[in-house]
Protein backbone atom coordinates (compact mmCIF):
# COMPACT_ATOMS: atom_id res chain seq x y z
CA UNK A 1 0.00 0.00 0.00
CA UNK A 2 2.98 2.61 0.95
CA UNK A 3 4.26 1.33 -2.67
CA UNK A 4 1.48 2.50 -4.38
CA UNK A 5 0.56 5.85 -2.64
CA UNK A 6 4.41 6.50 -3.45
CA UNK A 7 4.30 5.83 -7.23
CA UNK A 8 1.16 7.73 -7.22
CA UNK A 9 2.40 10.49 -5.63
CA UNK A 10 5.54 10.44 -7.87
CA UNK A 11 3.20 10.54 -10.59
CA UNK A 12 2.33 14.26 -10.15
CA UNK A 13 5.98 15.29 -9.80
CA UNK A 14 7.75 16.77 -12.86
CA UNK A 15 5.24 19.76 -13.95
CA UNK A 16 5.90 23.27 -14.34
CA UNK A 17 4.49 25.61 -11.98
CA UNK A 18 2.44 27.49 -14.10
CA UNK A 19 1.02 23.91 -14.78
CA UNK A 20 -0.10 23.73 -11.31
CA UNK A 21 -1.23 26.90 -11.57
CA UNK A 22 -3.51 26.26 -14.14
CA UNK A 23 -4.69 23.62 -12.79
CA UNK A 24 -5.68 25.28 -9.38
CA UNK A 25 -7.62 28.70 -11.41
CA UNK A 26 -9.57 25.31 -13.23
CA UNK A 27 -10.20 23.72 -10.01
CA UNK A 28 -11.48 27.50 -8.88
CA UNK A 29 -13.41 27.97 -12.25
CA UNK A 30 -15.42 24.78 -11.99
CA UNK A 31 -16.31 24.53 -8.58
CA UNK A 32 -17.29 28.22 -8.76
CA UNK A 33 -19.60 26.83 -11.73
CA UNK A 34 -22.25 25.86 -9.52
CA UNK A 35 -25.01 27.77 -11.56
CA UNK A 36 -25.79 24.81 -13.83
CA UNK A 37 -26.06 22.42 -11.37
CA UNK A 38 -29.38 24.35 -10.18
CA UNK A 39 -30.43 26.24 -13.22
CA UNK A 40 -32.90 24.22 -14.07
CA UNK A 41 -34.30 24.33 -10.91
CA UNK A 42 -33.97 27.83 -10.41
CA UNK A 43 -35.88 29.03 -13.31
CA UNK A 44 -38.65 26.32 -12.89
CA UNK A 45 -39.51 26.85 -9.19
CA UNK A 46 -38.11 30.38 -8.48
CA UNK A 47 -39.24 31.93 -11.64
CA UNK A 48 -42.15 29.79 -12.33
CA UNK A 49 -41.31 28.89 -15.93
CA UNK A 50 -42.56 25.91 -17.72
CA UNK A 51 -40.78 23.00 -18.34
CA UNK A 52 -40.79 23.44 -22.07
CA UNK A 53 -39.42 26.81 -21.23
CA UNK A 54 -36.34 25.67 -19.54
CA UNK A 55 -35.96 23.42 -22.01
CA UNK A 56 -34.99 25.99 -24.65
CA UNK A 57 -33.45 27.96 -22.14
CA UNK A 58 -30.96 24.99 -21.86
CA UNK A 59 -30.66 24.93 -25.40
CA UNK A 60 -29.15 27.95 -25.08
CA UNK A 61 -26.79 27.11 -23.24
CA UNK A 62 -25.55 24.02 -25.63
CA UNK A 63 -25.97 26.49 -28.85
CA UNK A 64 -24.08 29.04 -26.86
CA UNK A 65 -21.06 26.78 -25.81
CA UNK A 66 -20.56 25.65 -29.51
CA UNK A 67 -20.37 29.26 -30.72
CA UNK A 68 -17.58 30.34 -28.15
CA UNK A 69 -15.52 27.62 -28.22
CA UNK A 70 -15.13 28.49 -32.11
CA UNK A 71 -14.27 31.98 -31.62
CA UNK A 72 -12.41 31.07 -28.26
CA UNK A 73 -10.32 29.26 -30.68
CA UNK A 74 -9.98 31.61 -33.80
CA UNK A 75 -9.23 34.49 -30.92
CA UNK A 76 -6.53 32.57 -28.96
CA UNK A 77 -4.60 32.05 -32.60
CA UNK A 78 -5.06 35.15 -33.36
CA UNK A 79 -4.13 37.11 -29.96
CA UNK A 80 -3.17 34.17 -27.93
CA UNK A 81 -4.22 32.34 -24.71
CA UNK A 82 -3.07 34.78 -22.18
CA UNK A 83 -5.70 37.40 -23.23
CA UNK A 84 -8.22 35.53 -24.07
CA UNK A 85 -8.29 33.19 -20.70
CA UNK A 86 -8.43 36.74 -18.85
CA UNK A 87 -10.76 37.75 -20.97
CA UNK A 88 -13.38 34.95 -21.02
CA UNK A 89 -12.99 34.70 -16.95
CA UNK A 90 -13.59 38.68 -16.50
CA UNK A 91 -16.89 38.61 -18.98
CA UNK A 92 -18.40 35.31 -17.70
CA UNK A 93 -17.60 36.59 -14.14
CA UNK A 94 -20.03 39.95 -14.55
CA UNK A 95 -22.20 37.64 -16.77
CA UNK A 96 -23.43 35.38 -14.20
CA UNK A 97 -24.06 38.25 -11.86
CA UNK A 98 -26.42 39.84 -14.40
CA UNK A 99 -28.20 36.79 -14.46
CA UNK A 100 -29.63 37.98 -11.01
CA UNK A 101 -31.31 40.82 -12.79
CA UNK A 102 -33.09 38.79 -15.55
CA UNK A 103 -36.87 38.30 -15.59
CA UNK A 104 -38.39 37.67 -18.19
CA UNK A 105 -38.27 34.47 -20.82
CA UNK A 106 -36.39 35.84 -24.42
CA UNK A 107 -33.68 38.32 -21.77
CA UNK A 108 -32.59 35.08 -20.08
CA UNK A 109 -32.15 33.04 -23.30
CA UNK A 110 -30.24 35.68 -25.18
CA UNK A 111 -28.23 36.14 -21.81
CA UNK A 112 -27.87 32.49 -21.21
CA UNK A 113 -26.13 32.18 -24.62
CA UNK A 114 -24.24 35.44 -24.42
CA UNK A 115 -22.54 33.93 -20.87
CA UNK A 116 -22.01 30.37 -22.58
CA UNK A 117 -20.14 32.24 -25.63
CA UNK A 118 -17.89 33.90 -23.40
CA UNK A 119 -17.42 31.22 -20.74
CA UNK A 120 -16.91 28.35 -23.39
CA UNK A 121 -13.96 30.72 -25.25
CA UNK A 122 -11.91 29.70 -21.89
CA UNK A 123 -11.50 25.80 -23.06
CA UNK A 124 -9.81 26.05 -26.20
CA UNK A 125 -7.53 29.21 -24.69
CA UNK A 126 -6.74 27.17 -21.74
CA UNK A 127 -5.79 23.43 -23.53
CA UNK A 128 -3.26 25.67 -25.76
CA UNK A 129 -2.21 27.40 -22.71
CA UNK A 130 -1.28 23.31 -20.88
CA UNK A 131 0.41 22.61 -24.69
CA UNK A 132 2.89 25.69 -24.20
CA UNK A 133 4.02 25.01 -20.72
CA UNK A 134 4.32 21.25 -20.74
CA UNK A 135 7.02 19.29 -22.61
CA UNK A 136 6.34 16.27 -24.88
CA UNK A 137 7.25 13.82 -22.04
CA UNK A 138 4.56 15.02 -19.95
CA UNK A 139 1.93 16.97 -22.13
CA UNK A 140 -0.73 13.93 -21.16
CA UNK A 141 -0.09 13.83 -18.05
CA UNK A 142 0.18 17.55 -17.87
CA UNK A 143 -3.72 17.46 -19.61
CA UNK A 144 -4.76 14.45 -17.00
CA UNK A 145 -4.43 16.73 -14.07
CA UNK A 146 -6.43 19.23 -15.57
CA UNK A 147 -9.00 16.89 -16.46
CA UNK A 148 -8.89 15.59 -12.77
CA UNK A 149 -8.61 19.81 -11.88
CA UNK A 150 -12.13 19.77 -13.96
CA UNK A 151 -13.59 16.61 -11.94
CA UNK A 152 -12.99 17.70 -8.43
CA UNK A 153 -14.28 21.05 -8.97
CA UNK A 154 -17.39 19.52 -10.70
CA UNK A 155 -18.00 17.40 -6.99
CA UNK A 156 -17.27 20.37 -4.99
CA UNK A 157 -19.29 22.87 -7.06
CA UNK A 158 -22.66 21.19 -6.66
CA UNK A 159 -22.04 20.70 -2.90
CA UNK A 160 -21.12 24.59 -2.08
CA UNK A 161 -23.95 25.11 -4.52
CA UNK A 162 -26.49 23.17 -2.77
CA UNK A 163 -25.15 24.76 0.62
CA UNK A 164 -26.21 27.91 -0.57
CA UNK A 165 -29.78 26.79 -1.86
CA UNK A 166 -30.40 25.51 1.49
CA UNK A 167 -29.92 28.82 2.77
CA UNK A 168 -33.03 29.36 0.65
CA UNK A 169 -31.63 32.29 -1.90
CA UNK A 170 -31.03 31.03 -4.94
CA UNK A 171 -29.47 34.85 -6.01
CA UNK A 172 -26.51 33.98 -4.01
CA UNK A 173 -25.49 31.33 -6.71
CA UNK A 174 -24.88 33.68 -9.04
CA UNK A 175 -22.76 36.39 -7.12
CA UNK A 176 -20.72 32.94 -5.91
CA UNK A 177 -20.24 31.88 -9.66
CA UNK A 178 -19.10 35.45 -10.39
CA UNK A 179 -17.15 36.29 -7.67
CA UNK A 180 -14.97 32.50 -8.02
CA UNK A 181 -13.79 33.83 -11.66
CA UNK A 182 -12.86 37.39 -10.38
CA UNK A 183 -10.85 35.07 -7.97
CA UNK A 184 -9.33 32.81 -10.60
CA UNK A 185 -8.53 36.02 -12.41
CA UNK A 186 -6.39 37.65 -9.90
CA UNK A 187 -4.80 34.31 -9.33
CA UNK A 188 -4.03 34.08 -13.04
CA UNK A 189 -2.33 37.51 -13.13
CA UNK A 190 -0.97 37.27 -9.76
CA UNK A 191 1.24 33.81 -10.94
CA UNK A 192 1.88 33.80 -14.18
CA UNK A 193 4.19 35.80 -15.70
CA UNK A 194 2.87 37.21 -19.09
CA UNK A 195 6.47 37.72 -19.90
CA UNK A 196 7.38 34.45 -20.12
CA UNK A 197 4.88 33.91 -22.87
CA UNK A 198 5.09 36.61 -25.34
CA UNK A 199 7.68 35.39 -27.72
CA UNK A 200 6.30 32.13 -28.28
CA UNK A 201 2.74 33.40 -28.57
CA UNK A 202 4.19 36.25 -30.82
CA UNK A 203 5.75 33.91 -33.45
CA UNK A 204 2.54 31.61 -33.36
CA UNK A 205 0.04 34.81 -34.07
CA UNK A 206 2.07 35.51 -37.05
CA UNK A 207 1.88 31.98 -38.22
CA UNK A 208 -1.89 31.57 -37.68
CA UNK A 209 -2.24 34.61 -40.57
CA UNK A 210 -1.45 31.84 -43.06
CA UNK A 211 -3.80 30.56 -44.65
CA UNK A 212 -5.28 27.21 -43.50
CA UNK A 213 -8.23 25.22 -42.39
CA UNK A 214 -8.47 22.41 -40.22
CA UNK A 215 -10.98 20.58 -42.49
CA UNK A 216 -7.57 19.97 -44.83
CA UNK A 217 -6.54 17.71 -42.72
CA UNK A 218 -8.56 14.62 -43.06
CA UNK A 219 -7.08 12.35 -40.59
CA UNK A 220 -8.46 14.92 -37.89
CA UNK A 221 -11.97 14.72 -39.47
CA UNK A 222 -12.02 11.19 -38.61
CA UNK A 223 -10.60 11.71 -35.32
CA UNK A 224 -13.22 14.07 -34.58
CA UNK A 225 -16.22 12.10 -35.57
CA UNK A 226 -15.10 9.47 -33.55
CA UNK A 227 -14.16 11.48 -30.84
CA UNK A 228 -18.23 12.60 -31.05
CA UNK A 229 -19.15 8.80 -31.25
CA UNK A 230 -17.43 7.98 -27.72
CA UNK A 231 -18.83 11.35 -25.99
CA UNK A 232 -21.99 10.69 -27.22
CA UNK A 233 -21.46 7.07 -25.47
CA UNK A 234 -19.40 8.71 -22.95
CA UNK A 235 -23.00 11.30 -21.85
CA UNK A 236 -25.57 8.28 -21.49
CA UNK A 237 -23.29 7.58 -18.13
CA UNK A 238 -24.81 10.37 -16.06
CA UNK A 239 -28.33 10.99 -18.43
CA UNK A 240 -30.19 7.63 -19.22
CA UNK A 241 -28.60 5.17 -16.89
CA UNK A 242 -29.28 6.56 -13.63
CA UNK A 243 -33.21 6.50 -15.18
CA UNK A 244 -32.39 2.88 -15.81
CA UNK A 245 -31.17 2.14 -12.52
CA UNK A 246 -34.11 3.40 -11.04
CA UNK A 247 -36.50 1.82 -13.11
CA UNK A 248 -34.75 -1.78 -13.28
CA UNK A 249 -33.53 -1.90 -10.07
CA UNK A 250 -35.49 0.43 -8.01
CA UNK A 251 -32.59 2.04 -6.51
CA UNK A 252 -32.79 5.78 -4.81
CA UNK A 253 -30.93 8.83 -5.12
CA UNK A 254 -28.73 8.01 -3.03
CA UNK A 255 -27.50 3.93 -4.04
CA UNK A 256 -27.78 5.82 -7.79
CA UNK A 257 -25.40 8.33 -6.88
CA UNK A 258 -22.89 5.99 -4.82
CA UNK A 259 -22.99 4.12 -7.90
CA UNK A 260 -21.83 7.07 -9.71
CA UNK A 261 -19.06 8.12 -7.33
CA UNK A 262 -17.65 4.77 -8.82
CA UNK A 263 -16.40 6.34 -12.11
CA UNK A 264 -15.18 9.40 -9.86
CA UNK A 265 -13.40 7.29 -7.44
CA UNK A 266 -11.86 5.01 -10.41
CA UNK A 267 -10.47 8.00 -12.36
CA UNK A 268 -8.94 9.64 -8.91
CA UNK A 269 -7.32 6.38 -8.27
CA UNK A 270 -6.11 4.82 -11.72
CA UNK A 271 -6.32 8.34 -14.36
CA UNK A 272 -3.34 9.37 -13.67
CA UNK A 273 -0.87 6.26 -12.64
CA UNK A 274 -2.36 4.73 -16.42
CA UNK A 275 -1.40 7.76 -18.38
CA UNK A 276 2.17 7.67 -16.75
CA UNK A 277 2.68 4.45 -17.75
CA UNK A 278 1.02 4.67 -20.54
CA UNK A 279 3.43 7.51 -21.30
CA UNK A 280 6.72 6.26 -20.38
CA UNK A 281 5.85 2.94 -22.67
CA UNK A 282 5.29 5.63 -25.78
CA UNK A 283 2.42 4.32 -26.81
CA UNK A 284 0.52 5.65 -30.20
CA UNK A 285 -2.06 8.19 -28.27
CA UNK A 286 -4.32 6.73 -31.90
CA UNK A 287 -4.08 3.03 -30.49
CA UNK A 288 -4.59 3.75 -26.73
CA UNK A 289 -7.64 5.34 -27.84
CA UNK A 290 -8.69 2.48 -30.03
CA UNK A 291 -8.20 0.03 -26.99
CA UNK A 292 -10.46 2.63 -24.43
CA UNK A 293 -12.96 2.10 -27.90
CA UNK A 294 -13.32 -1.74 -27.05
CA UNK A 295 -13.51 -1.35 -22.78
CA UNK A 296 -16.43 1.76 -23.56
CA UNK A 297 -18.35 -0.39 -26.40
CA UNK A 298 -18.16 -3.28 -23.46
CA UNK A 299 -19.30 -1.47 -20.57
CA UNK A 300 -22.87 -1.27 -23.07
CA UNK A 301 -22.72 -4.70 -23.87
CA UNK A 302 -23.21 -5.31 -20.01
CA UNK A 303 -26.12 -3.21 -19.92
CA UNK A 304 -27.94 -5.66 -22.52
CA UNK A 305 -27.30 -8.34 -19.44
CA UNK A 306 -27.85 -6.18 -16.73
CA UNK A 307 -30.21 -8.49 -14.37
CA UNK A 308 -27.60 -8.19 -11.45
CA UNK A 309 -26.70 -5.40 -9.61
CA UNK A 310 -22.51 -6.45 -9.99
CA UNK A 311 -22.83 -6.85 -13.62
CA UNK A 312 -24.22 -3.16 -13.47
CA UNK A 313 -21.06 -2.37 -11.47
CA UNK A 314 -19.46 -4.37 -13.78
CA UNK A 315 -20.54 -1.78 -16.92
CA UNK A 316 -19.79 1.43 -14.94
CA UNK A 317 -16.17 -0.12 -14.50
CA UNK A 318 -15.59 -0.85 -17.93
CA UNK A 319 -17.02 2.48 -18.91
CA UNK A 320 -14.86 4.52 -16.65
CA UNK A 321 -11.45 2.71 -17.97
CA UNK A 322 -12.72 3.12 -21.86
CA UNK A 323 -13.35 6.85 -20.15
CA UNK A 324 -9.39 7.17 -18.99
CA UNK A 325 -7.84 5.55 -21.81
CA UNK A 326 -10.13 8.05 -24.39
CA UNK A 327 -10.27 11.28 -23.04
CA UNK A 328 -6.75 11.45 -21.43
CA UNK A 329 -5.70 11.04 -24.80
CA UNK A 330 -7.81 12.69 -26.95
CA UNK A 331 -6.44 15.78 -25.46
CA UNK A 332 -3.28 14.64 -26.46
CA UNK A 333 -3.76 13.68 -30.14
CA UNK A 334 -5.49 16.39 -30.98
CA UNK A 335 -3.23 19.14 -29.14
CA UNK A 336 -0.09 17.54 -30.98
CA UNK A 337 -2.08 17.17 -34.41
CA UNK A 338 -2.26 21.27 -34.46
CA UNK A 339 0.14 23.14 -37.20
CA UNK A 340 1.64 25.40 -35.45
CA UNK A 341 -0.65 28.32 -34.48
CA UNK A 342 -3.83 27.09 -35.06
CA UNK A 343 -3.90 24.92 -31.98
CA UNK A 344 -6.90 27.33 -30.69
CA UNK A 345 -8.92 26.34 -33.73
CA UNK A 346 -7.61 22.24 -33.94
CA UNK A 347 -8.83 22.43 -30.22
CA UNK A 348 -11.80 24.43 -30.38
CA UNK A 349 -13.12 21.59 -33.27
CA UNK A 350 -12.45 18.89 -30.78
CA UNK A 351 -14.35 20.61 -27.52
CA UNK A 352 -17.16 21.27 -29.97
CA UNK A 353 -17.63 17.76 -30.97
CA UNK A 354 -18.06 17.09 -27.23
CA UNK A 355 -20.92 20.00 -26.92
CA UNK A 356 -22.42 18.54 -29.95
CA UNK A 357 -22.24 15.50 -28.14
CA UNK A 358 -23.33 16.71 -24.60
CA UNK A 359 -26.74 18.22 -26.66
CA UNK A 360 -27.79 15.25 -28.73
CA UNK A 361 -26.92 12.14 -26.18
CA UNK A 362 -29.27 12.51 -23.92
CA UNK A 363 -32.30 13.83 -26.56
CA UNK A 364 -31.35 11.07 -28.35
CA UNK A 365 -31.27 8.21 -25.67
CA UNK A 366 -34.57 9.64 -23.69
CA UNK A 367 -36.42 9.61 -27.50
CA UNK A 368 -35.86 6.33 -28.20
CA UNK A 369 -36.67 5.03 -24.07
CA UNK A 370 -39.85 7.22 -24.49
CA UNK A 371 -40.75 5.45 -28.20
CA UNK A 372 -39.45 1.58 -27.44
CA UNK A 373 -37.31 0.47 -24.10
CA UNK A 374 -34.06 0.98 -22.73
CA UNK A 375 -32.94 -2.56 -24.16
CA UNK A 376 -33.40 -0.78 -27.23
CA UNK A 377 -31.71 2.78 -26.47
CA UNK A 378 -28.71 0.00 -25.10
CA UNK A 379 -28.42 -1.88 -29.08
CA UNK A 380 -28.37 1.65 -30.33
CA UNK A 381 -25.71 2.68 -28.33
CA UNK A 382 -23.77 -0.73 -28.82
CA UNK A 383 -23.79 0.12 -32.72
CA UNK A 384 -22.65 3.14 -32.21
CA UNK A 385 -19.84 2.28 -30.25
CA UNK A 386 -19.10 -0.54 -33.03
CA UNK A 387 -19.12 2.68 -35.41
CA UNK A 388 -16.59 4.52 -32.94
CA UNK A 389 -14.30 1.64 -32.96
CA UNK A 390 -14.25 1.18 -36.79
CA UNK A 391 -13.67 5.05 -37.13
CA UNK A 392 -10.38 4.16 -34.11
CA UNK A 393 -9.21 1.58 -36.20
CA UNK A 394 -9.46 3.30 -39.59
CA UNK A 395 -7.46 6.37 -37.83
CA UNK A 396 -5.02 4.11 -36.29
CA UNK A 397 -4.40 2.71 -39.83
CA UNK A 398 -4.12 6.09 -41.49
CA UNK A 399 -1.63 7.26 -38.76
CA UNK A 400 0.57 4.46 -39.33
CA UNK A 401 0.94 5.12 -42.79
CA UNK A 402 1.24 8.35 -42.02
CA UNK A 403 4.26 7.98 -40.17
CA UNK A 404 5.93 5.53 -43.03
CA UNK A 405 5.46 7.83 -45.25
CA UNK A 406 7.31 10.56 -43.43
CA UNK A 407 10.04 8.30 -42.58
CA UNK A 408 10.58 7.64 -45.74
CA UNK A 409 10.96 11.53 -47.51
CA UNK A 410 13.46 11.82 -44.33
Amino acid sequence: MKTYINTYINNFRGFSKEIWILALITFINRAGAMVMPFLAKYLHEYLSFSFEDVGWMMACIGLGSLVGTWIGGKLTDRIGFYTIMLLSLLLAGFGFISLVFLYDFTEICIGLFVISVIADMYKPAMYVAVGNFSTKENQTRSLTLIRLAVNLGLVSGPVLGGLIVASGNYEYLFWADGLTCVIAIVVFMLLIDERKITNSQMLKVEEAKVSFSVFSDSNYIVFLCASFVTAFLFFQLFTTIPVYNTTKFHLNAIEIGLILSLNGLLIFLLEMPCVSYLEKRKMEPSRVILFGSFFMLSGFFCLLVANWIPVLLLSIVLITIGEILIFSFSNTFALSRAKKGFGGRYMAMYTMSFSLAQILSPKIGFAVIGKYSFMTNWILMCVIGILGIVLYFSLNRKINTEKRASVVLK
